[in-house]
């Protein structure tokens, strides 16, 4: 039963990571928006901050939850499992962290602005955002194909 648990709780885990990188991802890979004019890429931000904020702290705080489950059950497997788990962790706590610290701050600087009358700077609060934003892109995303490790090898080794 024990194996049955883990494989649940690892790949809840993994697919929870996989929908927020892919979000990530996604905006990453859609250039066209930073091309938007500055009324209509607050609209957008501020609209996405809103999606955003009711969906995404649930889906990373609750992935988190499966991953610190997911390092407790591959102690005793130790080894590649154990290190491979405690990664994936440690870069969702780290996206968990740089977002709390440096992306909601100006998430919530954009949510104050009037797009019609934008103040100055903004173009430079959108350009750190988007690099930060690549940032947490890259760490959700390393963390993801971690998990994806820990899948393959787990499927090779027989008795897990």
């Amino acid at each position: 039963m024990r194996p049955l648990v883990f494989d649940v709780v690892r790949i809840g885990a993994t697919a929870l990571l996989g929908l927020f990188a892919g979000g990530l991802v996604f905006t990453v890979l859609a250039p066209s928006l930073r091309s938007l004019p500055g009324a209509a890429y607050v609209r957008y931000w501020q609209a996405l901050n809103a999606d955003y904020g009711r969906a995404m702290p649930v889906l990373l705080l609750t992935c988190l939850a499966l991953l610190l489950v997911t390092c407790v059950m591959s102690y005793s497997r130790g080894g590649p499992l154990l290190w491979l788990s405690v990664l994936a962790s440690a870069l969702v706590v780290a996206t968990i962290v740089l977002t709390l610290a440096k992306l909601d701050p100006l998430n919530r600087l954009a949510d104050s602005w009037n797009p019609d009358q934008l103040p100055d700077g903004w173009a430079d609060a959108r350009t750190q955002w988007w690099n930060l934003h690549l940032a947490r892109t890259a760490m959700a995303t390393a963390a993801f194909l971690v998990l994806l490790a820990v899948q393959i090898l787990t499927a090779a080794r027989p008795g897990r």
